[in-house]
């Protein structure tokens, strides 16, 4: 055995991660579905001072059980409950660092040796890793070709695998597709009582007017799971915090596997001071929103394709060559991402000026004669 002695089946992996670059090398970055628009001063000030003064107790471990946090996420996402319903409570509410340990905690918790996870590719390329980190097996079933799920296919797969986790994104990363409204109780019924329903719902805030969220069904199916982050519409990516809502039981089981004080206190701070903020924060997503739109109508405009997009980024090809393209556009100043697959690349959406940079960089590759003849092969 060489040195050092790693897990076999981790040997010669590279870690997650997309590319990191210098603002020099790519002035328009476009590449990570961050929000572009920070916090206002205001807002900035209250989470200072709400980090000064978590500060001043930093020689006594945090609430464990962040229940202060835990409320008030509970009031934000009681906004998307449906009329008569009741208000989503702290004890249905768990949050954790970002909603990558929120998910790698749920397949501690219902994943392990022995048991399975099944996913719909393309999907998110981490739930794959969370199922090699906890040693369950993964399994994947595959979507339309337009990227929507083929539910009697899907409830077909269930059936078969019996598993105990299902990981679907919605809307979906990197497609941007939505679920259809009938998905969650038909799959959340196939699963019954022996598995859970994970609906990640990351990019959540920035669905398209009549796509419900997961949240309303929360209180028909025991065996749902809604999860979120601040990471997207709040504009808080280098806050890296994430939260889920579900059964009271399924927090509690959550609780066996946590490790001791894993929110830090200033996570904690910062975060309650973000949500008093919400609104302000939220307030560009209608924005994006419109940019989105008018970015898939351009995309299709110039003959490529694009997938349907709930979310707030955008998948577009296809190319014969896509690193050569990605390639391309750096060159021009314009980082997308590399992702999904074979053929597509997928661009967040930015300010109005990053997004007249990347049209202006897409139009000087497809200009080139070599896009144009990958463009036509791949039509």
């Amino acid at each position: 055995m060489t040195f050092p002695p790693l897990r076999e089946e981790l040997r010669g992996l590279a870690p997650y991660g997309a590319p990191q670059l210098s603002l020099e090398v790519a002035p328009v970055q476009l590449n990570t579905n961050e929000n572009p628009y920070g916090p206002s001063e205001a807002c900035v000030a209250d989470i200072a001072a709400a980090a000064a003064e978590a500060a001043r107790g930093l020689n006594r471990y945090p609430d464990r059980e962040h229940l202060a946090l835990r409320e008030a996420l509970a009031a934000y996402l009681s906004r998307d409950v449906a009329p008569g319903q009741q208000p989503i409570t702290a004890e249905q509410v768990w949050a954790a660092n970002g909603s990558n340990e929120v998910m790698l905690q749920l397949l501690q918790a219902f994943g392990g040796p022995g048991r399975t996870v099944v996913s719909f590719a393309p999907t998110y390329s981490m739930y794959p890793e969370y199922a090699r980190d906890t040693h369950s097996r993964f399994v994947v079933g595959h979507r339309a070709e337009d990227f929507t799920l083929d539910l009697d296919a899907a409830v077909t797969l269930v059936e078969a695998e019996r598993p105990s986790v299902v990981l679907l994104p919605s809307p979906n990363n990197p497609t941007g597709t939505a679920l259809a409204p009938e998905a969650v109780g038909r799959l959340c019924d196939a699963l019954g009582e022996d598995g859970l329903l994970v609906v990640d719902e990351a990019y959540g805030e920035f669905r398209r007017a009549g796509t419900p969220s997961a949240v309303e069904l929360l209180p028909t199916h025991r065996n749902l799971v809604v999860s979120r982050t601040m990471s997207k519409a709040f504009a808080g990516a280098g806050l890296r915090l994430g939260y889920l809502a579900a059964d009271p039981a399924i927090c509690d089981a959550i609780r066996v596997v946590r490790l001791p004080y894993h929110l830090s206190a200033v996570s904690q701070a910062v975060a309650l001071a973000a949500l008093r903020h919400h609104e302000e924060l939220l307030g560009k997503v209608d924005d994006l929103r419109r940019e989105r739109d008018e970015c898939v109508a351009w995309l299709r405009g110039r003959g490529l394709q694009v997938a349907d997009s709930d979310a707030n980024f955008a998948l577009f090809g296809r190319f014969a060559d896509r690193h050569a393209v990605w390639q391309r556009l750096l060159d021009e100043g314009v980082l997308v991402r590399e992702v999904g697959p074979e053929g597509w690349l997928r661009v967040s959406i930015g300010t109005p000026e990053e997004m007249a940079a990347f049209r202006a960089a897409v139009d000087v590759v497809l200009e080139e004669s070599g896009a144009r003849e990958e463009l036509r092969r791949e039509s």
